[in-house]
């Protein structure tokens, strides 16, 4: 089955390699470039089968089992056009016009017979690709568990991130309801990563894959109720009630409540590092307390990222911008510190005179 499975996974690189790659590379005189028009071509199919997946398996699921149910499911509809736009032409061209040539000036790049990263350093995984793989992929996904947990505590980098969080109707098209700055920044930690490892092109895009189609199904509007068997795959995995505790609007109440559950496809960083929520009570609503970032969702796709980066230029041009903390978006973007916030309304001292709502 396996070869099965490898035979025909090959003969289709193969062909959209010949038949559409390698016309559109030599059209835009960009082949020495773009790289190997096979890894371009793996691109696009797995692109392909993660968007089959998505709208063929967890969208229908979403109609079966709902986590919220909705009347309608007008705010999604932009998370899908971006899903599109990311996995049928930015992502590809992202990775193998620009990701693909860096990577390949700083010594990555098809394997070569010399052992490098990780292989090097531990020779023994040479003979044990497999357990090599689930090494690589441990090492990945606490990589993405820091830098998202860098993405809620600097305020230049939440006010990107946190378009993402601003989705009222959290659904399978989530995951890549992201800016493209965002996107670019997060490519680079992670393929930084990537090449420190030693990882191949091949295992790289599939660790993307897994993690990626992981997401997918973690932001879904699914409810799932399996009993002691979704108990401990919750701690073994992360779900959609994880994922969506992560997403939840701000308890009034307990303010601090929402910095949970950061694992992007393992939940045991959560658990480690005392971040993990798990919980019997009925799901709080998703998005953000902040006007400026819930006004996201009154807005198109290009509105959305114009006025992103409005707030990223507005945190990133000022000191508090660099300050860490929870913040919210006052006059002109500027982050507003929850801690002055408090102490404003408390008639304590505080580093700001804006007062507006929490963001998270």
């Amino acid at each position: 089955m396996t070869d099965f499975f490898s035979r025909h996974w090959s003969l289709a690189i193969d062909w959209i390699s010949g038949q559409v790659v390698v016309p559109v590379v030599n059209a835009l005189d960009m082949a020495q470039a773009a790289g190997n028009p096979r890894e371009i071509a793996e691109a696009v199919l797995i692109s392909a089968l993660q968007l089959f997946l998505i709208a063929c398996v967890m969208r229908p699921l979403e109609s079966l089992i709902p986590a919220e149910r909705w009347a309608q499911r007008r705010h999604t509809t932009v998370d899908r056009n971006m899903t599109l736009l990311m996995l049928l032409g930015l992502f590809p061209l992202f990775s193998f016009l620009i990701l693909m040539p860096v990577a390949h000036m700083l010594g990555g790049g098809p394997a070569t017979e010399e052992a490098s990263g990780l292989k090097a350093w531990l020779p023994w995984f040479e003979n044990h690709p497999y357990l090599l793989f689930a090494l690589y992929y441990v090492i990945y996904d606490l990589t993405y568990y820091w830098m998202h947990r860098a993405q809620h505590v600097i305020p230049w980098w939440w006010a990107m991130h946190s378009m993402h969080h601003s989705q009222r109707q959290m659904s399978c098209w989530s995951n890549d309801r992201s800016h493209y700055l965002d996107g670019v920044l997060q490519s680079f930690v992670l393929a930084a990563v990537g090449l420190l490892m030693g990882v191949e092109p091949s295992e790289f895009a599939l660790l993307g894959l897994i993690s990626e189609l992981v997401q997918n199904f973690s932001h879904a509007n699914v409810a799932l109720r399996l009993g002691w068997v979704g108990k401990i795959g919750e701690r073994l995995f992360v779900g959609p009630r994880f994922h969506r505790n992560h997403h939840m609007l701000r308890d009034a109440d307990r303010p601090e409540r929402h910095n949970c559950n950061f694992g992007q496809v393992l939940p045991w960083w959560d658990q480690l590092f005392g971040t993990a929520l798990y919980h019997h009570e009925a799901l709080r609503p998703t998005g953000v307390s902040d006007p400026e970032v819930d006004a996201d969702n009154e807005r198109g796709l290009i509105a959305m990222q114009w006025y992103t980066l409005r707030r990223f230029w507005g945190a990133f041009s000022c000191r508090a911008g660099w300050r860490l903390g929870d913040v919210s978006f006052g006059p002109g973007y500027r982050p507003v510190h929850d801690v002055d916030e408090a102490n404003t309304r408390s008639g304590g001292p505080a580093a700001s005179q804006a007062s507006v709502g929490s963001v998270k």
